[in-house]
């Protein structure tokens, strides 16, 4: 069929509700129908992700009970029905509008299905999700989020028996169950109680969080002011929580901004790399003289800060800047004698000033696909490969990383984890403050030691079916024609099998292009898997901040040029 016969089955038929045929029966837009039915809401590597209302390209509770319906026959089929009702599905959702309503619809569908489902009795982190799973030795997790889009976004992430998001080879066959569903009225919505248990792990998730402590000095901690906003969402409870038990005893909330709502109304947007997020709270800190600001996203997987400068006002620092000094001080407060191989990770749109700090200190370095699934799946590798007794690929995971504002320590997720990063920055913060300095002090020591470098990300959305296929085109030019940089070193397309670290065979393949020039500096430019967006990385490395910038210009320049995006 096409998008109109679609629009047509739908309006027309009292299988679907009320409310959905309303709002179908009030659309006048061409496009806009067509934008609502041309194709299926896609299951991709990272589940389902989309605009929330009525259509097949939508979220809502007919694409949900789609995907969960094609989710359960996967685990039927793979585990068998007794260890489907035994061990069962963890359910969790953010505070999101339509999270908590999508995950009881998932409940009920899978739990129909004979399948036990452990579902969260309140909005919880996207990492608290992973930990359950192995929490509970269930064989999937589903978590109802968008994480940090825009308020009229949703989503479906599947994990694995590992708490690892799947990876595409996992989710390759959960897709095929997925769209072997074709019609809508075989989906089963009646619910099994008997089979669905209502759970909260919050203060065990936070436990084992606390074992990654990586700074004792009570008075320091005592001493440290910090504004603390969860931007509407998941993170109050875990992350005061942990901060408390951490021996922080002056943490204030954004009032404001504590209060779960999924329409975001005090920001923009949700999403802590945008510095309007964090606005509210620099007002705040600059009223108690706070020494730091943090925010969590909705489902608190991604932390942003921002730092009191010597000036008095607040300097946000990047993903790539507190990656880099997580990995300083995790590394410098960590016994590493009692590891084997300590390894740390992080993704190839990630800077390479956190990975120099690991070689530094004799530390293996993994780079991985962009999507801190790449980071988690490396995690489950690594303990599989020691459990093996491999003695060549005996690593054990210290710190994984992404620039978009992601970080583990530990192993009790196997996702990123703001709660845990949360407690580290603020213990970095506390040291520093103890020593007279600020993080950005700190930051600036780095860059006396490795080079100066400057990272950014420009990100372009283009929205509806001529959107994506605008961006199909832009990789297929730039796939097509030489790198628009003159000093190019090095061109890697990860649509291609690429190596990776010996001994560990290919990289999956990934819709990215990077560009590597002869200084160092890079470019990546990939589309988003889950927005209609077309993003371009810069890492600039130079002698100092002055001429960083200026390359930077240039190179974005011509790159925005060539793909007639300024």
């Amino acid at each position: 069929m096409n998008y109109k016969d679609r629009y047509e089955q739908w309006l027309n038929d009292d299988f679907f509700d009320e409310t959905t045929r309303k709002e179908l029966a009030a659309l006048t837009d061409d496009k806009e129908i067509e934008d609502c039915f041309y194709r299926d809401l896609e299951f991709g590597t990272g589940g389902l992700r989309g605009i929330m209302g009525a259509g097949t390209n939508r979220m809502n509770q007919y694409t949900v009970g789609k995907a969960t319906a094609g989710l359960g026959k996967y685990l039927l089929d793979t585990y068998g029905a007794e260890a489907c009702r035994t061990r069962g599905v963890v359910i969790s959702y953010d505070t999101r509008n339509n999270s908590k309503y999508f995950s009881q619809t998932t409940a009920n569908i899978l739990s129909g299905m004979g399948i036990r489902v452990y579902l969260h009795s309140n909005a919880r982190p996207t990492p608290q999700l992973s930990f359950s799973v192995k929490f509970f030795h269930a064989l999937a997790g589903v978590v109802i989020t968008a994480s940090h889009n825009p308020k009229k976004y949703n989503g479906y992430k599947v994990y694995d028996e590992f708490g690892c998001q799947l990876v595409p080879w996992q989710a390759k066959q959960v897709i095929s169950y997925v769209d072997a569903i074709t019609d809508y009225h075989s989906i089963n919505y009646t619910g099994n109680d008997s089979l669905i248990s209502m759970v909260d792990v919050t203060d065990n998730f936070v436990m084992a969080v606390m074992k990654q402590s990586r700074y004792e000095d009570q008075q320091a901690k005592e001493d440290l002011k910090v504004i603390y906003t969860p931007l509407h969402g998941t993170g109050n409870i875990p992350v005061q929580k942990a901060l408390h038990l951490g021996g922080f005893t002056q943490i204030e909330p954004v009032v404001e901004q504590v209060v779960p709502d999924g329409n975001f109304p005090t920001v923009v947007s949700p999403n802590p790399e945008d510095k309007r997020a964090l606005e509210l709270g620099i007002v705040q800190a600059k009223r108690i003289d706070a020494d730091i600001v943090l925010g969590t996203d909705p489902d608190c997987d991604r932390v942003g800060i921002a730092v009191r400068n010597s000036t008095g006002d607040y300097q946000l620092m990047t993903g790539n800047q507190v990656g880099a000094l997580l990995m300083r001080f995790i590394l410098t407060h960590t016994d590493l004698t009692q590891y084997s191989r300590p390894a740390v990770v992080k993704t190839v749109v990630t800077s390479e000033l956190g990975a120099d700090i690991a070689r530094k200190h004799g530390i293996t370095v993994f780079s991985t696909l962009t999507g801190f699934k790449f980071i988690g799946e490396k995690i489950t590798q690594f303990e599989r490969d020691k459990a093996e007794g491999s003695a060549d690929r005996n690593f054990d995971f210290l710190f994984g990383y992404e620039e978009s504002y992601g970080y583990l320590a530990g192993t009790h997720a196997r996702d990123k984890d703001a709660v845990v990063s949360s407690l580290l920055i603020c213990e970095m913060a506390a040291e520093a403050k103890a020593n007279g300095k600020t993080l950005l002090d700190e930051m600036d020591e780095i860059y006396a030691e490795y080079g100066y470098y400057r990272d950014a990300l420009d990100s372009f959305t283009l929205k509806g079916k001529d959107g994506l296929e605008k961006i199909t085109a832009m990789m297929t030019e730039l796939r097509s024609s030489d790198s628009p940089f003159e000093d190019t070193a090095s061109v890697i397309d990860y649509s291609k099998p690429v190596d990776a670290e010996p001994g560990f065979g290919k990289l999956p393949t990934s819709n990215v292009l990077k560009y590597i020039l002869e200084d160092g500096s890079w470019i990546a430019v990939r589309p988003s898997g889950t927005e209609p967006k077309i993003k371009i990385y810069y890492s600039i490395k130079a002698v100092d901040k002055e001429t960083a910038e200026k390359k930077l210009i240039d190179i974005q320049n011509v790159i925005q040029s060539k793909l007639e995006l300024n």
